[in-house]
């Protein structure tokens, strides 16, 4: 198949292009605007013969209705997706999560393409810490942030366009992601790079909320699996039980990298800041057959570990600006 993948050169979606060259035949055509959180470096190495990039805007309607009439099917990765930021300014998230997706299935409308969505468990808000219920596709939506009610808005559209036009569309909701080609913002590969480079771990608030990590290749394979075997219309839950507090991650990050495991931060919390995220994703794993490959997390985050400090030369360009912004947010 020839597959379109939409953020392709940011973190996710890298990885999901890396998992097409590795796991299948496909050819992939990689649409990214290149903002500060893609990197054409992160698809570089691939074949050039399997994977082409096109520099561009998921808005600009022209050059996406050209795309689509040349795939098969398109992945949508394109997303505006750091909470900070969009605390910092929504409009983006706006635009991009929005404004973008209603452009790809107005695309994907007139062309009749297979229509990939992925989503994020943040569209369903957040659990107690001590509550023992996960996340279904039955759950509720209820964002708390511009970056999630965008998100679950884009969700919305692909459903209505499913049902009032007949695109042949999948979403799924996954649970937050770790792995190589992570910008440096985002919370492990921050945390990994301030030891790295001599400094300490930061934590909001008391590092008592809980995530429900899942390496990327294993994101990838769901996603894979959701494109060819899903049924159109359906809705499907990623996620590899690997529920950890930031204090956890932390700890094994530290350890990991040989230093004690309580030299970290406190810094002063995140406004709304999510408790807990817990993602149950029997219904992918009976219908489709999926199952993870890293179910040990700290397994799966020394090899994280690992990638960082042996692709320095990728990540350091990014980093004393992330940082600078952090401090004059208070949060360095």
């Amino acid at each position: 198949m020839r597959i379109l993948v939409t953020g392709g050169a940011g973190f996710i979606g890298s990885n999901f292009v890396h998992h097409l060259v590795a796991h299948t035949d496909h050819t992939v055509t990689v649409l990214d605007k290149l903002s500060y959180a893609g990197d054409r470096r992160s698809i570089d190495v691939l074949p050039a013969e399997r994977v082409s990039l096109v520099v561009g805007d998921i808005l600009d309607a022209p050059l996406v209705e050209r795309l689509f009439a040349e795939h098969d099917a398109v992945v949508h990765f394109a997303a505006e997706s750091h909470n900070d930021n969009s605390l910092a300014d929504p409009r983006p998230f706006v635009d991009t999560n929005l404004v973008g997706t209603y452009t790809l299935l107005e695309a994907a409308r007139r062309s009749g393409i297979r229509f990939h969505h992925i989503s994020t468990d943040e569209v369903y808000g957040d659990l107690e810490l001590d509550d023992p219920a996960r996340f279904t596709e039955s759950t509720p939506y209820n964002p708390s942030s511009p970056y999630s009610s965008t998100k679950a808005g884009s969700d919305l559209l692909v459903r209505a366009w499913v049902r009032s036009f007949g695109v042949r569309a999948t979403i799924s909701n996954c649970s937050n992601n770790y792995g190589p080609y992570q910008h440096v913002e985002k919370f492990i590969p921050r945390q990994i790079t301030n030891v790295l480079r001599g400094g300490r771990p930061k934590l909001y608030g008391t590092g008592e909320n809980v995530r429900d990590w899942i390496h990327a290749d294993d994101h990838s394979a769901a996603v894979l699996t959701i494109l060819e075997r899903g049924r159109v219309g359906e809705t499907y839950l990623i996620g590899a039980d690997g529920e950890k507090s930031n204090r956890e991650v932390v700890e094994l990050i530290l350890t990991e990298l040989g230093q004690p495991a309580d030299a970290y931060d406190l810094v002063t919390d995140r406004p709304g800041h999510d408790l807990r995220y817990a993602i149950d994703s029997s219904k992918l794993r009976a219908e489709l057959g999926w199952a993870p490959r890293f179910v040990d997390f700290a397994a799966g985050l020394a090899d994280t570990i690992a990638w960082y400090r042996e692709h320095e030369d990728w990540w350091a360009p990014q980093k004393g600006a992330t940082e600078a912004k952090y401090a004059a947010a208070g949060q360095g």
